[in-house]
């Protein structure tokens, strides 16, 4: 069953790289934070909502765990299909940071040569909340440190992102 899963994914992937990589290949257009300390921003980061791109389609209870090794982007995805009793599925993203750019705009990639861009719009000063937005405005998410958010908070968040475009 996995060999099949493994199969289909890649397929998937070898059919979606075309558009992938026209897509990743967009300039911004909101601007990203001022400056984002690493250090601080790596972790486990919660996906309160978010406009999914297909890789997280149907998944729930979704979180990432992102560090820096080597001064690369390692980005670990897990969530579940469609029911909080499903089981985790994973992938990872690889990437870099792009310089020049106070840390808040990377470059990922599910598989070479297609490179996703992640643009953090806002972090919290504690940095227990944050907000990702993606060039061309196509995809967006609300972060937070926990897995629950207050509904101020969550509000406040949204309001910032309309406000970032």
């Amino acid at each position: 069953m996995s060999t099949m899963r493994g199969w289909l994914r890649g397929a998937v992937l070898a059919l979606c790289l075309p558009g992938l990589s026209g897509c990743a290949t967009f300039g911004t257009h909101q601007a990203p934070a001022p400056h984002v300390d690493l250090s601080r921003y790596a972790g486990q980061w919660y996906i309160i909502a978010n406009i999914p791109y297909f890789a997280e389609r149907g998944k729930v209870g979704s979180y990432f765990d992102v560090t820096f090794p080597n001064g690369k982007v390692l980005d670990v995805y897990e969530g579940r299909d469609g029911n909080f009793s499903a089981p985790l599925s994973r992938f990872v993203m690889r990437g870099y940071v792009v310089p020049g750019t106070g840390n808040a705009y990377w470059r990922e990639s599910p598989i070479w040569p297609v490179y996703l861009s992640y643009l953090i719009l806002y972090v919290a000063p504690d940095y227990r909340t944050a907000l990702v937005g993606y060039p061309g405005h196509g995809y967006g998410w609300v972060l937070s440190r926990q897995r629950r958010m207050n509904a101020a908070t969550y509000r406040a968040l949204l309001v910032q992102f309309a406000a970032a475009g």
